[in-house]
Order: C-alpha cells, then sequence, then structure tokens
C-alpha cells in the first residue's frame, strides 16, 4: 500500500505466514465497523430524506437561480470544511482516562445535525435554510473524521479497504432508503412538488420523519459504539495543535491531498448532476427525488468489491480509476443519447465512482499517518478535498448562469481530464512503502 513515511510505523511488517494465521480474526469486520456503519445508515436516511427534495424545492418553489443555489450547495462543503479540522484534532484530544475522544466528538457531531432538522419546519425563507444547513454540515464536519478514525483503528491495516467498503455499503443503503422515504412520505401526506409555489405540508412531513429518525442514529451510537479502540493507545502522547498542522510534512499526505484537492475541483456535486439528468435526458419533474436511488444502489452494490480491490492493486490507483469512472458519466450526459436507458447508465456510473473514491480515499489517508494522530490526519485530506468541491460548486453555478449546464457540464468534463492526469503524475511518484500500525 502507498504511505507517507517509514517513521509512521511502529512495529515491522508482519510476514505473510502470521498473517495466514490471524485469517479468521482478520477476514471479520469488527464489530465497531457493523455499529458505526448503522448509525451512517440510519443518519444518511434523515439527510437524504432532506437532501432529496431540497433542490428542486428551492429553485421550483422558492425560485432560486442556478448560481444562488452554487452558493447554497456550496455551503454544504465548505462549512464542513472550515470545522473538520478542529474536529480531527479534538478527536486526538486524550480524556482523563487516556483514550481519545473520538466517540465523544463524533456524537456532538451527530447531535447538532439531528438538532437542525426540526429547525427545517420554521424556516421558509433561503438565507435561513442556509443558515440550518450551514449548521447540520458543521455537525458533519465534527463527526467525519473521528468515526473514520474509530473504523481505521479497530481494523487491521491491511484489511481497511475492506472495512471501509462495508461502512460506506451501510451508510449508502441509508442514501438509498433516504429519498425512497421522501418520495413515500410526500405522497402520503398528499403534498405537491412546489411546482406551483402550492402548499409545503408534504415537506414539513418530510422534515419531521427526517428528525425522529435522526435521533434514533445519535441514540444508537451512544449505546453500542465503544469508547475506546483497539489500536488506540492510552499511553501515545497527545498531540498539539501544532502536530496536526504539520502533518503534511509527511511526503505521503501530502500528495494524496494535493491529489484529491486537484480532483475535487471538478468533481461537480450530486444536486447539479441530478439536475442535469432530469433537464437534459428529459426526466419527469415528479421523479426527481428517486434520481438519488441510482446511484446508492450502485454504491450499495459495489462499496465492498470496490474495497476489497482497493486493498489488492493499491488504493490511491483505485481512488484514480474511480475519478476515469466519473468522467465517463460526465461524457454520457453529454452524448446525443435520451430516455431512461441513458439515465439509468449516468446514474449507475456516479455510484461506481464513489464506490471507488469515497471510503478507498479515508483507507489511503489511514495509512499516511500514526495512529495517535489518525483523527486530524483524515481531517486535513477530507477538507482539502471539502474545500475544493466548495469552489467548484461556486464556479459551476456561475458557469450555469452565464453559458447554460450543459456547456458548464463540457468545460467541467474537460478541467476533470487535466486534473485527472496531473494527479497521476502526483501518484506515479508516490514512494512506495508498506507500513503496519503496531498492535
Amino acid at each position: 500500500m502507498y504511505v507517507a513515511d517509514s517513521r509512521s510505523s511502529k512495529a515491522p511488517v508482519a510476514p505473510a505466514a502470521d498473517r495466514a494465521r490471524r485469517g479468521g480474526a482478520v477476514r471479520a469486520v469488527p464489530g465497531t465497523v457493523l455499529v458505526l456503519g448503522t448509525v451512517s445508515m440510519v443518519t444518511d436516511v434523515s439527510s437524504e430524506m432532506v437532501n432529496a427534495v431540497l433542490p428542486l424545492y428551492l429553485l421550483t418553489g422558492l425560485g432560486l437561480s442556478p448560481l444562488g443555489f452554487g452558493l447554497l450547495d456550496g455551503i454544504q462543503n465548505g462549512f464542513s470544511a472550515l470545522v473538520r479540522l478542529a474536529g480531527g484534532h479534538l478527536a486526538d484530544r486524550r480524556g482523563r482516562d487516556g483514550a481519545a475522544r473520538h466517540k465523544a466528538v463524533a456524537a456532538v457531531g451527530y447531535g447538532l445535525s439531528a438538532l437542525c432538522r426540526p429547525l427545517l419546519l420554521f424556516v421558509h425563507t433561503v438565507p435561513l435554510i442556509g443558515a440550518v444547513i450551514a449548521v447540520d454540515r458543521t455537525g458533519k464536519g465534527l463527526r467525519t473524521a473521528p468515526r473514520d478514525a474509530m473504523i481505521s483503528l479497530a481494523t487491521e491495516p491491511a484489511h481497511r479497504g475492506r472495512a471501509f467498503g462495508v461502512h460506506r455499503a451501510m451508510d449508502t443503503a441509508g442514501a438509498l432508503l433516504g429519498p425512497l422515504t421522501a418520495f413515500l412520505v410526500l405522497r402520503l401526506a398528499g403534498g405537491p412538488l412546489l411546482a406551483d409555489g402550492g402548499e409545503r405540508h408534504g415537506y414539513d412531513a418530510v422534515f419531521t420523519v427526517s428528525s425522529c429518525v435522526a435521533a434514533l442514529g445519535v441514540l444508537i451510537l451512544l449505546l453500542f459504539v465503544p469508547g475506546r479502540q483497539p489500536g488506540d493507545e492510552p499511553s501515545a502522547p497527545a498531540p498539539s495543535l501544532r502536530d496536526s498542522l504539520t502533518l503534511l510534512r509527511l511526503p505521503g499526505l501530502r500528495r494524496l491531498t494535493l491529489c484529491a484537492v486537484l480532483l475535487g475541483l471538478t468533481t461537480v456535486s450530486d444536486s447539479f448532476l441530478y439536475l442535469l439528468v432530469q433537464r437534459r435526458l428529459g426526466l419527469s419533474v415528479s421523479l426527481f427525488p428517486l434520481l438519488p436511488l441510482g446511484t446508492a444502489a450502485a454504491f450499495l452494490l459495489l462499496a465492498v468489491p470496490f474495497g476489497s480491490l482497493a486493498d489488492r492493486i493499491g488504493r490511491r490507483r483505485l481512488f484514480l480509476l474511480g475519478h476515469g469512472v466519473l468522467l465517463l458519466g460526465y461524457g454520457l450526459l453529454l452524448s446525443p443519447l435520451r430516455g431512461l436507458p441513458a439515465v439509468i447508465c449516468v446514474l449507475l456510473l456516479h455510484g461506481a465512482f464513489y464506490a471507488a473514491t469515497d471510503g478507498v480515499l479515508a483507507a489511503a489517508a489511514a495509512d499516511a499517518v500514526p495512529a495517535e494522530q489518525r483523527g486530524a490526519g483524515l481531517a486535513l485530506v477530507g477538507t482539502g478535498q471539502a474545500l475544493a468541491r466548495f469552489a467548484c460548486s461556486l464556479l459551476f453555478g456561475a458557469l450555469w448562469s452565464a453559458v447554460g449546464g450543459v456547456s458548464a457540464l463540457a468545460w467541467s468534463a474537460g478541467a476533470l481530464a487535466l486534473c485527472a492526469g496531473g494527479a497521476a503524475v502526483v501518484l506515479h511518484r508516490s514512494e512506495t512503502v508498506t507500513v503496519e500500525e503496531g498492535p
């Protein structure tokens, strides 16, 4: 696997024979990963219920422009990025018992997002909705690095790709169920899709159910996730803020972060992609909330196989190949093809892109930093990617307003091809050193 520096290792590499003797224990997915996957699944049901209907509500019901939507959509990534570093650093700090505070910081993040769901019942203007989204994304920023750190610490290094794949598959099951739940709630509540600015009681029902589901996710985390992980050494020194910020001196982490930033700058947000699919491929407005289901279904089916593949061929290599898959999706969307088959193909490619990059990037980042700074290291990579995607949302929204959605996507596809080439050069120069954490 690719890592930053042999100095981040605490123990020599275990011989292949030793790995074989531990086969049964290694192959089993740790219980912590399964519980965290359940928490993510439940939380994603809640968040994706809202995300599935929010773009159409804002653009059609409230008349928001594409540029304004790009700003609002970018807030989701920007606010998350602003607090992700703080969340990672705070999670690495030690409590009175000597254990890192990964669970505590993650619980605050999940709780903050859960508290935001009921507020959507009372805010009816774009600025207030933007403020609620910002607080919700702040919670996501706090919890992401501690959660991924707990997954990496609970799992054998050679199988982190598979463990993250299992977690992301469970998380994506929630992303699959969320839009479907929103669709069913809207139908049962009898609320229109606000195409004519009509009543909003259907959306209020979605927001209410979302609030209850989010609270359940927090409860599962508090009751069933252990406070200390196997790889968390109580005797390890607590890293200072300066130590966390200087992690980019590690060559492997620096290169990985650079690649994540380059490729994030040309990754069109999900909401914009779904709007383009609906408008360009002639999909009915009433089916718009179901578009994320195609992406989620492909992600769910491919997350575990792609995670295992990353363990075999290299996590950084698969991360780069995943962006090639996304480029194919852009090309298909720009092609003359129309109708339901084209919609299905674009969504399948979109889901395959996430399966090859999301958990794989976290597993690759975990390889590059020592255990006592795992949260901060994961946060650095995630922050770089999130800020890049925030910039992409702003730029894409401006391009859409200036030259139209199709031309904006064409520019993004060209830029993605160039950045993928640059990332390939950076990764090719990475040193290949095998490192394993100490027991």
